[in-house]
């Protein structure tokens, strides 16, 4: 017999980082393994599936953005993700100028890295510091990030300049 997904959630909710553990949560409730609406409904038993219920989002296209999110709201960093700017969605604005982007492995194929650079081009004539960060540095070098971003917010970057 094959375990429910929520079932499944309440185990890696216990057994994993918070981060990984959210990460998980959220990319379920993505692909639809389960709705958004019965994580609310479930009367979870742990503190912990309790928090994550509610932190569940839809706002992250992947768990690379799930890291990013959670250590920008450990840092204290106002932000808003999936923010659609010239056309197309960013992954993370600090702010009202800061664009964060973030590389998973489609940004490796060279029809999307000429999107992305195409795009980054545009914020940035708008006006938008644009920040870039892969896989390794979010997951395996948060303090890069961290040093980076807090640099760029001491300096003003984040805010409109009217």
């Amino acid at each position: 017999m094959q375990e429910h997904p929520v079932n499944v959630l309440a185990h890696i909710a216990e057994c994993l980082e918070r981060a990984d553990a959210l990460a998980v949560w959220e990319s379920a409730a993505r692909k639809g393994v389960v709705g958004a609406e019965t994580l609310a409904r479930v009367q979870w038993r742990s503190v912990r599936c309790r928090e994550l219920a509610r932190a569940t989002s839809l706002l992250s296209d992947s768990g690379l953005e799930t890291h990013a999110a959670h250590g920008f709201r450990a840092l204290g960093l106002p932000f808003r993700r999936q923010v659609w700017i010239a056309g197309q969605p960013v992954d993370i604005l600090v702010g009202d100028r800061l664009v964060v982007q973030l590389d998973g492995a489609h940004h490796l194929e060279k029809k999307q890295r000429r999107r992305d650079i195409r795009h980054d081009a545009t914020l940035r004539l708008m006006g938008y510091t644009v920040l870039r960060f892969d896989y390794q540095q979010v997951l395996f070098d948060w303090a890069h990030v961290e040093s980076t971003l807090t640099m760029a917010v001491a300096q003003g970057l984040h805010l409109a300049h009217g």
